[in-house]
């Protein structure tokens, strides 16, 4: 497990811990078009991630995600499914960051991954939670999506591995 999230996820090197609770919570909003039910949707201009319900519904949440840069789009599934996953930082991160260590500890405050991560199939990210929950609904990351802990285990516990998973520009 650890060899594979070191080898599929590129995220934000956050270290140190801020020990206030985020409140947050997902609102059940319209749907965006044309996704079936049970597709993630990641609005990356909107720094919100969607749950497709069906019937027009959704379950929206904050979330961070690539910063100038680090931003992608296209269609993957997740692939892992991790509580308190252990972290190494990948070659970019370890480049801007060298004295970051190779392998942060899952359950750590200094772990970026927070309480889980859903690794995406096709190599370098994930969903995944924070221990910066300041940093949510900004421009933060190498790539990943960061969420506050509460809604990334909110959402761990609604989809399986293979869920598709879709970002966007807009």
């Amino acid at each position: 497990m650890l060899r594979k999230l070191t080898m599929a996820l590129s995220v934000t090197m956050a270290i140190g811990f801020s020990g206030t609770a985020a409140l947050a919570a997902p609102s059940e909003v319209a749907s965006p078009n044309g996704y079936a039910p049970g597709t993630i949707v990641v609005k990356t201009s909107e720094r919100k991630l969607y749950l497709v319900l069906g019937e027009g519904r959704a379950l929206r949440y904050p979330v961070g995600v690539g910063k100038a840069g680090k931003q992608w789009s296209g269609a993957t599934r997740i692939d892992g499914k991790y509580r308190h996953p252990a972290w190494s930082p990948p070659a970019e991160v370890k480049r801007d960051n060298p004295n970051i260590p190779n392998v942060i500890p899952g359950g750590a405050p200094s772990n970026p991954m927070g309480v889980a991560a859903m690794t995406l199939e096709g190599g370098e990210y994930a969903i995944h939670g924070t221990n910066r929950p300041n940093s949510v609904g900004g421009y933060v990351s190498y790539g990943c999506v960061r969420m506050y802990n509460q809604d990334i285990s909110d959402l761990f516990n609604r989809v399986e591995v293979g869920t598709p998973v879709i970002v966007t520009s807009r």
